[in-house]
């Protein structure tokens, strides 16, 4: 099967935090701004977080866990560090020996 890969495209125009989220740039801002109020071009210089539908449909480009703004830090399941697999281990193998 050939491998997953990122969608490079995309990549260049998001930036993912470290909580998972995925920040873009804002449309419109480019080109006419004398036609554009100078508040709603400070706004539109703002990096936006990505919306819940739409950082599930760019999870599925980029084949990584991509959280959306309203989501909570537990919506994304993130695998378990070495130590916290070993304490899972540990924990299932103390449970089977009680129960047998």
């Amino acid at each position: 099967m050939p491998k997953m890969k990122t969608h490079k495209g995309l990549m260049k125009r998001i930036r993912l935090t470290r909580t998972g989220k995925a920040r873009h740039k804002q449309a419109g801002a480019k080109h006419l701004r004398s036609a554009k109020s100078p508040k709603r071009l400070r706004r539109l210089r703002k990096e936006a977080y990505m919306k819940t539908s739409d950082a599930k449909r760019l999870s599925r480009l980029l084949g990584i866990k991509i959280r959306g703004r309203e989501q909570p830090r537990s919506a994304v399941r993130r695998s378990p560090s070495p130590a916290e697999r070993k304490a899972m281990r540990e924990a299932a193998r103390e449970e089977a020996a009680q129960n047998a």
